[in-house]
């Protein structure tokens, strides 16, 4: 399921969109004394990343970790660590700890064993997960054309974390499976313009999974997605 939240401009979006997380992760700390999201990369995000490091949590309870990473260097511009490094982990929000999901120099199986068990015991179930959507439907590093689709969407994935080598994208990745990220205790789609506007409305259109995975996330009856778009 899904509940579209249209905006007027995207720094409004960014301050709601900043305002109902922080309440949620205030929440999830009142509850357990710790709290857990992953965020995604890419443009969008950035002006929502300032909004929200300049919230008053108590931040060092907090672990910020990534929806899917690319399998390069931090100092990468392609890195979206850095690219949380430099807009999120800021201001108060600086006190938090991350979550790294690039950990040495190759993806091997020993790495993910690790990277899983860690993602358990830390991470999982998140608090609050940030989807971002590509022009092919693609969500986290769930690419339609990647040999690993099938595996990445599968309900019963019992692997969090996995590999992922997309065909039409740089970069081996790791990414989140939808199995883990779908226990997600809240679920959001952060997307903006007219072309993502039209890949929504796309998505919304049919329910192949495999053609564009965001619909895994939009079609499902046991998930509220909240999508917040804005021109």
């Amino acid at each position: 399921m899904y509940h579209l939240n249209d905006f007027s401009s995207r720094e409004q979006l960014d301050i709601t969109l900043a305002e109902q997380v922080s309440s949620l992760l205030q929440s999830a700390l009142a509850l357990k004394g710790k709290a857990s999201i992953a965020v995604s990369g890419g443009s969008t995000p950035k002006g929502f990343f300032k909004a929200l490091s300049e919230k008053d949590l108590d931040w060092k309870k907090v672990t910020i970790t990534l929806a899917d990473e690319r399998w390069v260097d931090i100092n990468s511009s392609d890195s979206n660590t850095r690219l949380v490094h430099e807009h999120l982990l800021q201001n108060k929000a600086s006190a938090a700890k991350f979550f790294h999901l690039k950990q040495g120099e190759h993806l091997c199986d020993e790495t993910l064993v690790d990277l899983n068990l860690a993602a358990n015991n830390i991470l999982l179930p998140l608090d609050v997960l940030i989807l971002g959507m590509g022009e092919d439907g693609h969500t986290a590093s769930l690419f339609p054309c990647s040999e690993q689709i099938q595996q990445g969407l599968a309900q019963g994935n019992a692997n969090a974390l996995m590999k992922v080598a997309p065909t039409t994208a740089p970069h081996q990745r790791i990414t989140f499976s939808f199995s883990a990220l779908s226990e997600s205790k809240n679920i959001f789609l952060h997307i903006s313009g007219d072309s993502k506007k039209q890949v929504l409305e796309h998505a919304l259109a049919s329910t192949d999974i495999y053609a564009m995975p965001i619909r895994a996330f939009l079609h499902n009856d046991s998930i509220t997605t909240q999508v917040y778009w804005a021109q």
